[in-house]
């Protein structure tokens, strides 16, 4: 897929004590091969750590992997503190545990996206991309 625009950079993480990281690093390699460049945060990450990570690093999107239903406990406070910067980092969260009635309740706490498991790839990249197009567009 071609991707004229300039270099999307990705920040990619696991919340809370979710120690489940394969999905994280699935996603980062997903990215990567579609062009994005990862910075790849780890495991057992809060909400305020993300939020540094993705202004030091100057990040376009942030992405969350669950497979733990922490995500639901962090959600707005994350979402708060990344549309906080400036211009606001949108986040996107996915996983095995993602329901569709998960997903309805993080959208409404301020997430700007959320992929179920069902997700293809295609998919998955095109909710970064566009969410990260949208931020690079307000700079």
């Amino acid at each position: 897929m071609s991707d004229p625009g300039p270099p999307i950079r990705a920040v990619v993480t696991v919340l809370g004590l979710d120690q489940h990281e394969a999905g994280a690093l699935a996603v980062a390699a997903l990215l990567r091969d579609a062009g994005f460049e990862v910075i790849y945060a780890g495991r057992f990450n809060l909400p305020a750590t993300v939020a540094a990570i993705a202004s030091d690093e100057d990040a376009d999107v942030v992405g969350i992997s669950c497979h733990s239903w922490e995500f639901l406990y962090y959600a707005q406070e994350l979402a708060e503190m990344l549309h906080d910067l400036s211009p606001p980092v949108p986040v996107v969260v996915g996983g095995s545990v993602v329901t569709a009635s998960d997903r309805d309740e993080v959208l409404a706490k301020g997430i700007d996206a959320a992929v179920l498991a069902s997700a293809e790839r295609d998919e998955i990249v095109d909710a970064f991309r566009r969410l990260a197009r949208q931020r690079q567009g307000a700079r």
